[in-house]
């Protein structure tokens, strides 16, 4: 598919295809929505810009194609219902040439990914529901390899969950009769179908049913640890053993390693039964293969201790054996040239927290209710997914599904309606006023207006609707959208009218996954992360307030890079011109040096308190650290 409107033949019918209007981008097709219940996917042509000047794709993306012709005509029937197959062929208007396919339009989902991640995990969802969700899934791979169907490119951003319901997209790349699977994605693969001497892992041989069970035993791991079988950072004694990030699994290097350390916001492996832990290493370590026993899956039942409200899966916490009580952790705690001071802890959950004009506020659940910092109830109700909530001054603001309400301290909550992104609800705050887009409008409560309110807004500029992600600082602001060859990134003052288009941000390929900013009064840290052919990628990028680029870097995760080191979601804290962020090693500060990004030094001192989950935040002459369930502040002598 060219970047231009192209007109397409579904049954015969004209379908007009926009690249403004894809509600999806990967590597190798473009998604549409063409009504309420059905998406269009369009294979990317050789012509495409995303190709341009990389001939090995462009040839790719021949090849693809061609295969899709002979392909799709044959493609399978009466699959498995969690099955996002192929509908109706998509050709040029003399029906001669394939050119996509129609499929279900899956909505409230969530790519499986998520839930690898404790923020997302931690919104209300147990490890027992995760437990369902692979019963459901093992059901549709099994009834796939009955059919004689491999999924081939098994991997978590190919499942999508919607509730206990684990969906397959990505049908066309599924391996059957004469037509293999080549694509992978290296954290999926199977090493036994690899170079064992390559540097990192590269299929050599077309994948089986034995392939999919490992990749689905890899996706489970890491799902109820938040770890997969080849994460932490293998640290040799002997340096003639040092083996790459990306060849560990060639090597069976996997976190049961004596000499790997495992990573601080992991979950301790030591919480699963022995059956399952058992058959893990069996799998990563000895090669074991075959289907994925069900029985394990049907045994497992999470529980919570009821002395340290840690989960479980053991017939006895392993944490405290139910005996022995876990110690109140030090209000104030000294190491070397650190001082932790706890300013607040929970049984619940901290949802949000940020600073205000120089105060800390946050958001937290416990017990049913929403708190704010001071412990009033902002709401009653559980946990979900997706709430996602901002802080402005002495009021919360809350986005899901497409709206926004604002509860006020003495007054009924306000509603508006708001786009979304997937399951982004499109809007964001600061101290001074809250900024949201519908309509294809960027809109702000102008707090300078003659009488400021939610439902008459300033308008601050036009963007591509449902399609445009932005944050707002203290200073300014800074949004992006995507959609064919349609690459726009913005800055904008918070409190004036008007955008700055014309920001340059490196392209990149492949499908993004996160994306998020955050800012100094000088600077927004702009830090993506994008998986191309099966490899995550991570970029950070420095914006001027004028829009200018000021440094970028980028680093492949699983290497000994900073960027590699640090949270996704809460990357850290802009100060200046440097930027703090937590690993698991302790703070370290990463300094804009004449168009450089500098790791310029490690404050190894805070390693006990923090780790790469945590969000920091400035306070005066010392820092915030917020974890799941506390904050402490950090002063650093």
């Amino acid at each position: 598919m060219s970047d231009k409107i192209m007109d397409v033949y579904i049954n015969g019918k004209r379908i007009r295809a926009d690249p403004k209007k894809a509600i999806g981008k990967g590597g190798e097709a473009d998604v549409f929505q063409l009504d309420q219940t059905t998406a269009l996917k369009l294979f990317k042509l050789p012509t495409h810009s995303d190709y341009q000047g990389l001939p090995q794709e462009q040839q790719t993306a021949r090849d693809r194609l061609q295969i899709h012709q002979q392909k799709l005509l044959q493609f399978p029937h009466h699959l498995p219902s969690r099955v996002v197959a192929p509908s109706a062929l998509a050709t040029d208007k003399a029906g001669k040439m394939i050119l996509g396919y129609t499929m279900p339009l899956l909505s409230g989902t969530n790519p499986l990914l998520r839930y690898s991640e404790r923020s997302f995990r931690q919104t209300g969802i147990s490890a027992q529901t995760v437990v369902q969700v692979f019963q459901d899934l093992h059901d549709t791979v099994s009834k796939l390899h009955f059919h004689h169907v491999i999924i081939g490119d098994f991997n978590d951003l190919n499942v999508l969950v919607r509730g206990t319901e684990a969906y397959c997209i990505d049908a066309d790349s599924f391996q059957f009769e004469s037509f293999p699977c080549m694509m992978f994605t290296a954290r999926f693969v199977d090493p036994l179908l690899c170079d064992p001497s390559a540097p990192q892992a590269l299929l050599k041989r077309p994948p089986t049913t034995d392939s999919d069970w490992y990749a689905f035993a890899v996706m489970l791991m890491q799902c109820l640890l938040f770890v997969d079988p080849y994460g932490g950072i293998y640290k040799p004694k002997d340096p003639q053993q040092k083996v790459l990030q990306a060849a560990r699994s060639l090597h069976r290097i996997t976190v049961f390693h004596p000499e790997v350390h495992y990573p601080k916001p992991a979950i301790p492996y030591r919480v699963l039964p022995d059956e399952l832990l058992h058959y893990f290493q069996q799998v990563f370590v000895h090669d074991r293969r075959g289907e994925f026993p069900r029985s394990l899956l049907d045994n497992l039942r999470w529980m919570q201790c009821p002395t340290c409200n840690r989960e479980h899966a053991r017939s006895v916490c392993p944490d405290c054996q139910q005996t022995v009580l876990i110690a109140v952790k030090a209000v104030t705690t000294v190491r070397g040239t650190v001082t932790a001071t706890r300013l607040f802890q929970t049984k619940g959950v901290i949802l949000v927290a940020t600073v205000n004009q120089g105060q800390l506020k946050w958001v937290y659940h416990d017990r049913g209710h929403f708190h704010r910092e001071d412990g009033s109830v902002i709401l009653n109700g559980e946990l979900k997914p997706n709430l996602d909530w901002r802080i402005q001054g002495n009021r919360t603001l809350l986005g899901y599904q497409g709206q926004v309400i604002t509860f006020h301290s003495h007054k009924a909550p306000e509603r508006i309606a708001v786009e979304n992104l997937g399951s982004i609800t499109l809007f964001d705050a600061n101290e001074s006023a809250s900024y949201w887009i519908s309509n294809g409008q960027l809109l702000w409560n102008n707090p300078y207006a003659l009488l400021p309110t939610l439902h008459s807004p300033s308008h601050i500029g036009d963007v591509l609707s449902n399609q445009t992600r932005f944050w707002v600082g203290s200073r300014f602001g800074f949004g992006f959208y995507q959609a064919g060859n349609l690459n726009v990134a913005f800055v904008f003052d918070v409190d004036k009218p008007g955008l700055n288009d014309r920001v340059q941000l490196p392209t990149w390929q492949g499908q993004l996954i996160h994306a998020t900013c955050t800012f100094s009064q000088e600077y927004g840290w702009l830090f993506l992360t994008t998986q191309t052919h099966g490899q995550i990628h991570h970029t950070c990028v420095v914006i001027q307030s004028n829009g200018t680029i000021a440094a970028t870097a980028q680093a492949t995760s699983g290497t000994d890079h900073w960027l590699s080191a640090i949270s996704k979601k809460d990357p850290g804290c802009a100060i200046a011109n440097f930027f703090l962020a937590a690993t698991d090693n302790g703070i370290i500060r990463i300094e804009l040096q004449q168009g450089q990004l500098v790791h310029t030094k490690t404050f190894a001192d805070t390693e006990p308190f923090v780790d790469s989950s945590c969000q920091l935040l400035p306070a005066l002459n010392s820092l915030y650290v917020v974890s799941s369930h506390e904050i402490y502040q950090l002063a650093i002598a």
